[in-house]
């Protein structure tokens, strides 16, 4: 059974913290889905991940491609995921099923903690599946360091 881990972002953007994200579950053995809700967003995502340099080289690729199957990270912005992800990734409010917070080895929910649209969006995610009995974590990054505010779940 997996968890939902929540990332509060406050201090780092999206595009630094993500592939901090991605270089741990790559590290893991895991398959990442990076899920989002707009494909123009992960077109620019993917770009920034190729621009990281050679010393924090991602392979990844932008689904639709010939080789999704093939991708240790997909980007996308469908509830598929055809790499096999074990570990899921939604930004931008994208959505994440209780199903597969139990399925999956993670599920990660980014939001940025300066948009109260997005706070909100966050908030109803935490609810929707602690309420279901999904474990859950909310982490913060408010004094620099990634802590653990908040706990639910098995």
């Amino acid at each position: 059974m997996g968890a939902a881990y929540f990332y509060h972002l406050t201090r780092a953007p999206l595009e630094v913290t993500l592939p901090q994200l991605l270089s741990k579950a790559r590290g893991a053995g895991w398959r990442v889905a990076v899920r989002g809700r707009d494909p123009g967003r992960m077109e620019w995502l993917d770009q920034k991940l190729w621009l990281l340099g050679d010393e924090s080289f991602l392979p990844h690729g932008l689904a639709g491609g010939a080789h999704d199957a093939l991708q240790p990270v997909l980007l996308t912005t469908s509830p598929e995921c055809p790499n096999g992800a074990t570990c899921v990734m939604a930004i931008d409010g994208a959505e994440v099923s209780v199903d597969e917070v139990n399925t999956a080895e993670r599920v990660c929910i980014l939001f940025d903690g300066h948009d109260p649209e997005a706070v909100q969006r966050a908030r109803g995610q935490w609810k929707e599946l602690s309420d279901a009995g999904c474990s859950a974590q909310y982490w913060s990054e408010e004094d620099g360091a990634w802590r653990k505010k908040a706990e639910t779940g098995a």
